[in-house]
C-alpha cells in the first residue's frame, strides 16, 4: 500500500476520533449551550463513533466467517440507532405519552431510510458509474445494470421475508408486546446461528478498514478491539444528550420533534453505513454494498424492534408492551409495507434500475405528499403509500412465486456448503 493512501486512511481515523471529543467534553463536564449546538456536537460524536464502528467491524471479517461478519457489522453499525432508540424507550417507561411515539419514530425512520435511500443508492450509483466508464471507454453496447446477490444471500432475504410477514401484524395491535419481542429476537438468533456456520471468505476492504485489515494479526485484533470499545463508549455516553437535544431543538424552534427524531437522528446514525455502501457501489462491488444493507435491515427489523418492548418493560417496572397510538400504527404499517415490497423485489436476488428508482420514488413521495397535503389527511397519505407498496409486492410475489419457493428453501434448508458454491443451475423451483 502506498504511503499517501496510508496517510489518508490514518487521517480519516484521526478525524473520526477528533469529532467525538466535543460531545465527550459536554457529557463529562456537564456543560451545555443552546439546544441546537448541543445537538450538533452530540450528533458529531455519534457519527464519528459510527464510522469507527463500521471500519472496525469490516476488518473483523478477516477473523470470522463472512456471513457472521456481515451480521456483526450490521449489528455494530446500527449501535448508534439502538442507543438513541433505547434512550427514548427507557424514558417512555415513566412518560409514555411523550417518549413512546419518539421511540417508534426513530425506529421506523431508520428502517425506511435504509431501504428507500440505501438500497436504491447502491443500484443507481453503480448504474451511473458503469455508464460513465462505458462512455469514457467509447463502449456503445448494452450494459447489465442489475445488482445481483449470490445464492448465499438467500439466508438474509429469507429471514427478512419471515420478519416482514410477522411485522404486518404489529399495526393491528395497541402495543408491541413481550411476546413480539420473543418472536423477533428468536428470529434474529436463528439468523445468526445460520450465517455463523457459513465458510469464511476473503473480504473486500476499502478505506480505513483496508488499513486496519492490513495490520499484522495481533495488532489488527488489538486495534479492532480498541476502536469498538472506544466508539461504543462514546455512543453510550452521548446518545442521551443527542436525543434530548433534538427534542429541545424542536421545542425551541417550533419544529416537529417527531420529524427530527424520525429522520435527522437515524440519518446521523446510518450515515457511515450508507457511505460505506456508496463506496462499494462506486467501486462496482455492489454485492458487498447491498449485502451489508440487507443484513442491516434484518437486524433492525428483528432485534431492534424486538428489544424495544423489553427496554420499556424494564424501565416501567411492568409487563406492559410499548404502547402504540394511531400515528405509530400507521407508521408501522407503512414501514412494514415498504419492507414487503423490498423483499418481493429481491425474491430473485436482483434489483434493477427501474426497481431501485421505484423504491426511491415511493420513499420520496411521502415527503412530497406530507408537505403539500393538509394535516388532517396525513393518515390517508400513509395508508395510501403503504397500500401501493403492498399491491406492488403482491403482484411481484405472484409473478415470482416459483422463485420464492426456491429462495425460501435456500434460506432455511439448503446446506451452507452448497450455497457457498454459487448459483444453482436453475434458480426457479419446480412447480
Amino acid at each position: 500500500m502506498d504511503s499517501s493512501r496510508t496517510r489518508g486512511q490514518l487521517i480519516a481515523i484521526a478525524m473520526a476520533v477528533a469529532v467525538t471529543i466535543p460531545g465527550l467534553f459536554l457529557r463529562i463536564t456537564g456543560i451545555h449551550g443552546t439546544a441546537w449546538v448541543d445537538a450538533i456536537l452530540f450528533g458529531m460524536a455519534v457519527i464519528g463513533s459510527a464510522f469507527l464502528l463500521a471500519w472496525a467491524a469490516e476488518a473483523l471479517q478477516l477473523d470470522v466467517s463472512q456471513g457472521l461478519a456481515l451480521a456483526v457489522l450490521a449489528l455494530i453499525a446500527v449501535l448508534p440507532e439502538y442507543a438513541v432508540d433505547f434512550v427514548f424507550t427507557s424514558k417512555a417507561g415513566t412518560n409514555p405519552d411523550k417518549y413512546a411515539p419518539l421511540a417508534l419514530a426513530n425506529m421506523t425512520g431508520g428502517n425506511r431510510l435504509l431501504i428507500g435511500i440505501g438500497w436504491s443508492m447502491v443500484v443507481l450509483l453503480a448504474a451511473w458509474r458503469m455508464r460513465r466508464i462505458a462512455q469514457d471507454d467509447g463502449y456503445e453496447g448494452g450494459l447489465d445494470e442489475e445488482v445481483s446477490l449470490t445464492r448465499s444471500h438467500s439466508i438474509e432475504i429469507g429471514f427478512l421475508a419471515v420478519a416482514t410477514l410477522y411485522s404486518l401484524t404489529l399495526p393491528l395491535k395497541r402495543t408491541i408486546t413481550l411476546t413480539d419481542a420473543v418472536v423477533l429476537a428468536s428470529l434474529f438468533l436463528a439468523y445468526i446461528v445460520r450465517v455463523a456456520r457459513a465458510p469464511a471468505e476473503e473480504p473486500h476492504l476499502v478505506g480505513p478498514a483496508q488499513f486496519i485489515g492490513g495490520l499484522p494479526r495481533r495488532q489488527r485484533r488489538i486495534v479492532v478491539g480498541l476502536l469498538l470499545v472506544f466508539a461504543a463508549g462514546v455512543i453510550v455516553l452521548c446518545a442521551e444528550g443527542f436525543a434530548e437535544s433534538l427534542v429541545e431543538t424542536g421545542q425551541e424552534f417550533g419544529i416537529s420533534q417527531f420529524l427530527l427524531v424520525q429522520w435527522l437522528a437515524p440519518l446521523a446514525s446510518e450515515a457511515p453505513e450508507l457511505l460505506v455502501a456508496g463506496l462499494f457501489a462506486w467501486r462496482l462491488n455492489t454485492e458487498a454494498g447491498l449485502g451489508t444493507l440487507v443484513s442491516s435491515k434484518v437486524n433492525q427489523w428483528t432485534l431492534l424492534v424486538g428489544t424495544l418492548p423489553i427496554v420499556f418493560a424494564v424501565s416501567s417496572s411492568s409487563w406492559h408492551g410499548l404502547p402504540l397510538d394511531t400515528l405509530q400504527r400507521e407508521e408501522l404499517f407503512l414501514t412494514a409495507a415498504q419492507s414487503a415490497y423490498a423483499v418481493a423485489v429481491l425474491t430473485d436476488r436482483t434489483i434493477s434500475v427501474k426497481e431501485a428508482a421505484t423504491l426511491l420514488g415511493l420513499f420520496l413521495s411521502q415527503f412530497v405528499l406530507g408537505a403539500v397535503l393538509p394535516d388532517g389527511i396525513h393518515e390517508v397519505e400513509r395508508i395510501l403509500v403503504g397500500s401501493v407498496y403492498l399491491i406492488l409486492a403482491a403482484a411481484i410475489f405472484y409473478g415470482k412465486r416459483r422463485t420464492l419457493r426456491a429462495l425460501l428453501r435456500d434460506a432455511f434448508r439448503t446446506p451452507l456448503t452448497e450455497l457457498a458454491r454459487g448459483d444453482a443451475p436453475e434458480m426457479e423451483a419446480t412447480p
